[in-house]
This record gives C-alpha cells, sequence and structure tokens, in this order.
C-alpha cells in the first residue's frame, strides 16, 4: 500500500511537492499571525501559558492552561494571579500576588498627576515562602516583569506541551509526520 502512494506521489511530480511544501508553509505562517494578532488583542508576549510546575495547588495543576491578558492602565492587586519573568529566568513563573507597593513615579516628583510605579510581591499557592528568592537579587517585581494576569484556563490540556519538552523525541515525530502528511496529502 506504502509503496503505491510513493508511486503515485512520483508522478504528480515537482509542481505538486511545491505547492504541498506552500501549503504546509502557509499553514504554519497562519499559526504564528494568529499568535501575534492574539498578543496584540491582550497587550502580552505570550497570552497563553503551561504551568510546568505543582506551586500553584490547589489552584491550578501541572498541565492546566492559563489564558492571560495585561491592559496597559490596570492596576495588580492582592490575590491577583500573574505570570512574570526576571531576567536571567529561563521560563515564566505562576504565583500569586502576595503584596502590593504604590510609589511615586520619581521621589521627587509630588504632582498628584504623576502616575505611581506599581511594585509586587508574589507567592505560590503551594509554598511556605515568597518569591524573594526568585527575584534574583530584585526586591519587588516591577509591571515590566508581569507578562499577564491569569484570566482562565482549561485543565490538563497543556499536558501535551509538557511531553514535547520532557521527550523531544516525540515532539520531532509529530513535527515530521505532520509534514510527511502535508507533502503527501492529494487534494
Amino acid at each position: 500500500m506504502f509503496s503505491e502512494e510513493l508511486k503515485s506521489f512520483r508522478r504528480l511530480g515537482f509542481r505538486h511537492l511545491l505547492l504541498q511544501c506552500l501549503n504546509f508553509a502557509s499553514v504554519i505562517a497562519s499559526g504564528l499571525m494568529l499568535w501575534k494578532g492574539l498578543g496584540l488583542i491582550t497587550n502580552t508576549e505570550s497570552p497563553i501559558v503551561v504551568v510546568l510546575s505543582g506551586s500553584m495547588e490547589p489552584a491550578f495543576y501541572r498541565g492546566d492552561l492559563l489564558f492571560l491578558t495585561n491592559p496597559a492602565h490596570e492596576r495588580y492587586h492582592t490575590g491577583d494571579i500573574t505570570v512574570y519573568q526576571v531576567p536571567g529566568a529561563a521560563i515564566p513563573i505562576v504565583h500569586r500576588v502576595l503584596e502590593t507597593h504604590d510609589m511615586p513615579a520619581t521621589v521627587a516628583s509630588v504632582d498628584p498627576t504623576t502616575p505611581a510605579r506599581q511594585y509586587l510581591l508574589t507567592k505560590g499557592d503551594n509554598n511556605n515562602a515568597d518569591d524573594l528568592a526568585l527575584y534574583n537579587g530584585l526586591r519587588f517585581l516591577e509591571r515590566g516583569h508581569v507578562v499577564g494576569k491569569v484570566r482562565g484556563f482549561l485543565p490538563y490540556v497543556g499536558y501535551v506541551t509538557i511531553a514535547m519538552n520532557d521527550f523531544p523525541q516525540l515532539k520531532y515525530a509529530l513535527l515530521g509526520g505532520l509534514g510527511l502528511m502535508a507533502l503527501i496529502q492529494r487534494e
């Protein structure tokens, strides 16, 4: 059966192969455009993240898929669940805001119209201590470190991503299979 498919594939020629490659490239480009468009709408570079640890149990478990937004003028409040990334950290962290501190934009500024800078202290629900040790020398998180605020989630859907990171061969097999299907599919 496979040899028949291969023979019919050879008969289609170079133009068909090129068309299938272009179709595959357009699917990949469409996915990237969708991701970037979603990022623009939600004002975050990463509108969807996967929980990688148990530090937020029982609110979120490993493998949960989180949906984020980062409204430009919204303040964070104690109890909000944020995703942040500090300089030097490899992956973003999902934790709850434990404390907020508002400071004037500049200490010398007394102008009431000057927006205050907000500093955050976070902690995982399942952790015993706050996240100061995770901040890489920073005393508090600033707004620039926050990737987004959690707005919703889908339980366990992110296990596919975790499996592909834990077993890179699975990722390559899946991508290779999708690429092969795109090439041999006839329309």
